[in-house]
């Protein structure tokens, strides 16, 4: 029974990533779509608690969304790269197209509460140097 319950479990392992995956893809692509509808209000609910403690309000948020990062605010072209399992973060990059045509990618540090998946913060990757 135990090496029953040990396949079963070998089995059913890469559905629950595929959930968690799904999960995570659908908290950041709603958000997206929020900044793009305007709707700072409904991103706002995808912001996790310290975010919210950070901001105070949804319009500070959304300010601040709008000011430092042009391509979350105006965004276009979402695709899911690499993810990886930190513990108690799950970090997602993703690559969006901003505003300015030009394509950047992004580093989402994911938390699960008891409300669900949030976003716990977001960070631009810097492309990395050329050489001549």
């Amino acid at each position: 029974m135990k090496a029953f319950v040990f396949a079963l479990g070998l089995v059913l392992a890469p559905f629950a990533a595929t959930a968690q995956e799904d999960a995570i893809e659908d908290v950041i692509t709603s958000q997206l779509q929020a900044f793009n509808d305007r709707d700072v209000a409904e991103a706002w609910q995808h912001a996790s608690p310290m975010i919210k403690g950070m901001f105070g309000t949804a319009d500070n948020f959304g300010m601040m969304v709008r000011n430092g990062y042009p391509m979350v605010w105006d965004n276009s072209a979402v695709r899911f790269l690499d993810r990886e399992d930190m513990g108690r973060v799950m970090r997602q990059e993703v690559q969006i197209q901003g505003p300015d045509g030009l394509f950047y990618i992004l580093d989402y540090q994911m938390i699960e509460t008891p409300d669900g998946w949030q976003i716990n913060g977001v960070q631009v990757i810097p492309a990395p140097e050329m050489m001549s």
